[in-house]
């Protein structure tokens, strides 16, 4: 055979010597891993079984641990036990013994239950005898007697008791007039106002009498357009130096005398100057009137108002009454209603409040029919969210029921700050029929010898025929007075109506 023969035999003969080297170290190696994990299996099952055993004995430990204390409780728990048991028997017996106590005093209490039934009957046994003996010896029944004791105790406790609230009536009247006193002067003397309140006219005096045929110009175009300007009348007569100004609305007015004055320094009077000054007088006194209204706020301390009611507020300081400035009048009676108010425990922000614009009516009044204290109330209802300030405001002269205590306080400021000497003004004629007209309502009724109008009109004194009009109808007469007094005069404040009655015994020694 040739060598490439040989070498392949060769060849296979090593491939199947290396295959079967192979297979030998394979098979080996498998059987030693089989014995490695043999041994290791026995460990682990000797390991287990030395734990296992570990845990037999922790557990055997474990329960003989838990035996014990289950005995010891049980133990205790059964002693405790006794010792309620015998606590329970002590107060068994103890209760027991209680019940027999309670059993022997019932006994006795009945006992005596029976012996005072037995004694109360005798009492009323021994009663009825001696009323028996009481009634034979007085001639009367017990129902009568018991009639006459009750009247005497009625007419007793009914003259008692008159007396009482006659005495109680007059303890809170002179306290109430004291209290009243106080609070009324301590407020006036606070307020300290001014006197007289300021004034304007509406006159305006001219630089010389040829002014005048100016002011009316040719064919009467100048005095034309300054009252259709100003819807004033412009009143001129032969009065020297003065031309007067004429019109219900007091803001037209003071708007007409500014335009007025100022043409007369300017000199310049035609029909386009009268409407520029005008205008221009116009918007002065606009800003006067937001002005005043909002200095008068302050001053009253009245917080809050909305424009509009500043703007009405304002324009008062235009009007007057009585020659009194409303204005400062509204502010006098802002003030005073406060200052009582803080005195009594009332809402003295309401009260300023309401004292401020109960004469808000006035503003416009000569626009809208009826009483100012109305109009007020309604132009305050749409701005005020307090009902008692427009009810305040309604009932300040009387021509709606005063029900709450804000009604009453602005009501009497009110008649504080008009009253006062000084603060109102009236000529001669007015004051002497003023005082005519209080003499001859008390000389109209029967039985009148003499009567004075004295304090300015604030008092009538009237003396009586004592023959013909005695006490009772001297009082009768003060206030039938008085009514008529209030249904035919206009008067600022109360008048006073005093009655005399004297009777004079006069004889001489000879």
């Amino acid at each position: 055979m040739s060598s490439w023969t040989w070498l392949v035999v060769g060849l296979a003969a090593g491939l199947v010597l290396g295959v079967g080297i192979a297979f030998i170290v394979r098979q080996w190696i498998a059987s030693r891993r089989v014995q490695m994990a043999s041994e290791e299996a026995k460990k682990l099952v000797a390991e287990a079984q030395e734990k296992q055993k570990a845990i037999l004995l922790e557990s055997k430990e474990a329960a003989v641990n838990m035996k014990a204390e289950a005995e010891a409780s049980y133990r205790e728990t059964r002693s405790e036990l006794q010792r309620l048991e015998r606590r329970l028997s002590q107060k068994e017996e103890n209760l027991e013994r209680r019940d027999e106590s309670f059993q022997r005093r019932e006994q006795l209490l009945s006992g005596k239950e029976r012996e005072i039934e037995k004694a109360r009957n005798r009492v009323e046994e021994l009663r009825q005898k001696q009323q028996q003996q009481l009634e034979q010896i007085a001639g009367l029944s017990s129902a009568e007697a018991r009639e006459l004791l009750l009247q005497k105790v009625d007419s007793e406790v009914r003259d008692e008791a008159s007396r009482r609230v006659r005495a109680m009536e007059t303890a809170v009247k002179e306290e109430s007039e004291k209290k009243s006193r106080d609070i009324l002067s301590q407020a006036i003397q606070r307020l300290a106002g001014d006197v007289v309140a300021e004034s304007t006219v509406s006159v305006v005096s001219l630089p010389g009498d040829e002014m005048k045929g100016r002011l009316i110009g040719r064919e009467g175009r100048n005095i034309r357009a300054l009252e259709h300007a100003t819807g004033v009348d412009l009143i001129i007569d032969d009065t020297p130096g003065t031309v007067t100004l004429s019109c219900f609305d007091p803001v037209r007015r003071e708007i007409a005398r500014i335009a007025l004055e100022r043409l007369i320094l300017d000199g310049r009077i035609h029909p386009a100057r009268i409407e520029e000054m005008v205008q221009r007088a116009r918007d002065e006194v606009e800003t006067t009137i937001r002005t005043e209204g909002e200095q008068a706020a302050n001053r009253a301390g009245v917080q809050g108002l909305p424009p509009e009611l500043i703007r009405t507020l304002g324009r008062l300081k235009y009007r007057f009454s009585y020659g009194q400035n409303v204005l400062m009048h509204s502010v006098e009676v802002s003030i005073l209603a406060g200052m009582m108010a803080a005195e009594i425990g009332a809402n003295v922000e309401q009260a300023k409040r309401a004292g401020l614009l109960h004469d808000l009516g006035k503003a416009v009044d000569f626009e809208t029919e009826g009483p100012h204290a109305q109009i007020g109330a309604d132009i305050i209802k749409q701005w005020e969210k307090s009902p008692d300030v427009v009810r305040a405001v309604a009932a300040h002269h009387g021509e709606v029921e005063m029900n709450t205590a804000l009604a009453f306080l602005v009501a009497a400021s009110d008649a504080i700050s008009a009253s006062r000497p000084g603060a109102r003004r009236e000529s001669l004629e007015q004051y002497l029929k003023h005082l005519e007209a209080l003499e001859g309502i008390a000389n109209s009724f029967s039985g009148i010898e003499k009567s004075y109008a004295i304090q300015a009109g604030r008092e009538i004194r009237i003396l009586v025929k004592p023959e013909e009009i005695d006490d009772l109808g001297a009082m009768r007469l003060a206030r039938d007075i008085v009514k008529k007094v209030e249904e035919t005069l206009n008067y600022p404040g109360q008048i006073k109506v005093t009655v005399v009655r004297e009777t004079r015994a006069v004889d001489y020694a000879k």
